[in-house]
């Protein structure tokens, strides 16, 4: 085994996801930055919520900061595909220093 690290839930892109409500958090927080999703708004689709507005946010994982002072970057999507897509896209960057 070359690999011997337990993952624990879901992971994207080699970072994990982790749910609490509405909020969706992906990233780890022993890194310098993590993305947060916010669902603001869902629609019924057969019998499941579809999220139709999706806040993305950039943010730095300093405990010292105040919430809104941890926020680089924001925006705001019509989809959790397009947040997700957006999301992951910023995270990398953010990680690899650009």
């Amino acid at each position: 085994m070359a690999e011997n690290k337990k993952t624990e839930g879901l992971i994207y892109k080699n970072h994990p996801l982790r749910r609490i409500d509405n909020i969706i958090y992906y990233g780890s927080m022993a890194d310098k930055y993590i993305i947060m999703l916010q669902i603001l708004d869902t629609k019924k689709e057969q019998d499941m919520d579809v999220a139709t507005r999706v806040s993305v946010q950039l943010q730095l994982t300093d405990p010292d900061l105040k919430s809104r002072d941890r926020v680089v970057k924001k925006s705001e999507k019509d989809s959790l595909y397009a947040a997700m897509d957006v999301g992951s896209i910023w995270l990398e960057r953010a990680l690899a220093g650009k």
